[in-house]
């Protein structure tokens, strides 16, 4: 008899979870359905699971959401690509639920059976349930039709594929914006499955429809469609169809649609071509630049490089320019941070001369804004106008305002700074960062802000690297240790993790001859936080060092240490004896 029940047990404990009260068990079964389906066999499968997932659709969310996404993978559990269309009915219910997120995996995951479905069944199965979302008298059936056509359609027979196309252009005149919206979101991946006479005759009139819409969330997501369709139109069709209605566009009077504009710029561009881009673009792009809304200059400054690279220098010093100057001083600091975030990808477009004469200044006066992201973005993108104007001239110029920065009042500044100077280092040569620099790197150690000391031990570890040991013991040592002798324990505390940084790079000779005495000499201190790291310090100098010198000078100072009247001092002693018998068991 229990033979008999077994193959039952699996279907029953799932139709008991999924209508038990508590969401967290009906979740866990729907998302054992894999397990299940494969428990029960595939004719089963489907006899029973999937029909019983067709009826149980009022449910929590979360539930459904779960099943659409289950359902998107089951086609091997119901027997293959032969069997897929059963699947379809459970999901075209999900298709009409109210919660978005829902329907959106419903959609996703009937593209995905139906991207794998044999034709005929496409035809027998698939399209009829499209037609009838498409048709449904709840606006929620007919949102989620609109996603399904580029899978329907290729396979469709050519009076099918009339009827699909006259489907959609109803969809995208329908009274619900909600439905013209997604008539709009989905029309660039129907379009580039529909044949090319029938782009311009079919397809274009929808576009139109949905540009001159009242609503603007429908126009802005027609913005997406422009970019789309060029790139499947012929350059001259582009041109003539495209190009007024992205000029249109940027004269919208939703600033939603010309931020998306903005936004899409440079695909736009890409679509109708490099001339009528000169020609038309360029205007409707300085238009945006100066925009009343913030929004739309921000999206529009933060494509300036990227447009100009379209453009010849010439053009973009005679319109693009003006704009950059106003933008670097416009009210909005979100304006400034994003001109700044790409300004220095300019320098290359625009040439040396140019760059000296008319970037130069801008750099300098975004460097000096009181935003720190602003200042933080001109930072991070200076190797740029290095390259262009070269090191002499970048030094005289940058760098007064860089020493300012790095003495700024907002801390995350100070820190970009710092993580630049590495490599601002390797451009400007050695000679150069002892002149200037080398005091900044110094001072940092002794910061408020632990982050600040930390990227500055950091800091000093990539100077040795850049520079190498011997610079780094005329340069660098000597001022760090002197510093161990900080009335304030947590300074001590940064030079021994830069001391402990430096060890690898400086080798054993430096690190035996000056660094070790000066951690050795940190152990007697009378705050155990600094004894507990000198533990931490010597643990990582083991490796480091001959084995003579752990003997004879480590050991023995872990061994006091390891006595310590403070328990953590204790612990992080015993820790690092631990690793020193270790090593010693391994070398011998």
């Amino acid at each position: 008899m229990a033979m008999i029940d077994e193959p039952l047990y699996p279907i029953a404990v799932l139709i008991d979870e999924l209508k038990n009260e508590d969401i967290q068990l009906r979740l866990n079964s729907i998302r054992k359905l894999s397990t299940i389906a494969r428990a029960l066999g595939e004719e089963r499968t489907r006899k029973e699971l999937i029909p019983f997932l067709s009826e149980n659709n009022d449910d929590d969310d979360e539930v459904l959401l779960a099943m659409a996404e289950e359902l998107g993978v089951f086609i091997p559990y119901v027997g293959g690509v032969e069997y897929a269309n059963v699947l379809l009915p459970p999901l075209e219910t999900l298709c009409i639920v109210e919660e978005t997120c829902v329907r959106d995996k419903a959609v996703e995951s009937l593209c995905r059976v139906g991207a794998q479905m044999r034709e005929q069944d496409l035809v027998e199965f698939f399209i009829p349930m499209l037609k009838r979302l498409a048709a449904g008298e709840w606006f929620t059936a007919r949102v989620s039709s609109c996603g399904l056509f580029h899978i329907a359609y290729p396979s469709a027979p050519e009076a099918l594929k009339t009827e699909l196309r006259t489907i959609y252009s109803q969809l995208c005149q329908d009274d619900m914006p909600m439905v013209r919206r997604s008539a709009a979101t989905n029309l660039g991946k129907f379009a580039a499955t529909i044949e090319g006479p029938h782009l311009k005759v079919d397809i274009m009139p929808m576009f139109n429809d949905l540009t001159q819409d009242d609503q603007d969330s429908v126009r802005l997501l027609a913005v997406e469609g422009c970019a789309a369709l060029g790139k499947l139109l012929e350059p001259q069709d582009c041109v003539a169809h495209i190009l007024p209605v992205i000029v249109s566009f940027s004269q919208d009077k939703s600033w939603r649609v010309r931020y998306m504009v903005a936004n899409q710029l440079y695909e736009l561009c890409e679509a109708v071509g490099p001339e009528p881009t000169r020609s038309d673009l360029v205007p409707a792009y300085v238009r945006l630049l100066r925009d009343n809304e913030a929004e739309v200059r921000i999206a529009a400054a933060g494509k300036v490089t990227k447009f100009c690279r379209i453009l010849n220098s010439e053009l973009a010093i005679q319109n693009i320019l003006p704009c950059v100057k106003e933008l670097s001083t416009d009210s909005s600091q979100h304006v400034r941070s994003a001109l700044a975030s790409v300004i220095m990808g300019m320098a290359p477009i625009l040439g040396k001369d140019a760059t000296i004469e008319q970037l130069l200044p801008i750099f300098l006066s975004l460097l000096k804004d009181e935003f720190p992201d602003v200042r933080l973005n001109i930072i991070s993108k200076l190797d740029q106008v290095n390259q262009v104007i070269g090191i002499d001239l970048l030094s005289q110029s940058l760098l007064p305002a860089i020493v300012e920065l790095a003495e700024d009042r907002h801390w995350r500044v100070r820190l970009a700074i710092i993580e630049y100077i590495p490599l601002l280092a390797s451009q400007l040569g050695v000679g150069f960062f002892d002149d200037k620099l080398g005091a900044l790197c110094m001072q940092w150690l002794k910061d408020k802000v632990y982050s600040i000391r930390d990227a500055a031990a950091n800091n000093v570890k990539r100077l040795a690297e850049e520079f190498g040991p011997e610079w780094a013991l005329q340069h660098i040592v000597p001022q760090v240790l002197d510093m161990i002798n900080n009335p304030h324990y947590l300074y001590r505390m940064t030079i021994l993790q830069a001391i402990s940084l430096l060890a690898p790079v400086m080798g054993a000779e430096i690190t035996c001859s000056n660094l070790l005495p000066v951690v050795i000499n940190a152990s007697k201190d009378r705050v155990p936080n600094i004894k507990f790291n000198v533990a931490k310090v010597l643990q990582s100098l083991i490796p480091i060092v001959d084995q003579s010198v752990v003997e004879k000078t480590i050991r023995p100072c872990l061994v006091e240490l390891s006595e310590d009247p403070d328990v953590d001092v204790r612990f992080f002693a015993a820790q690092a004896l631990q690793s020193s018998d270790q090593l010693t068991m391994m070398s011998s």
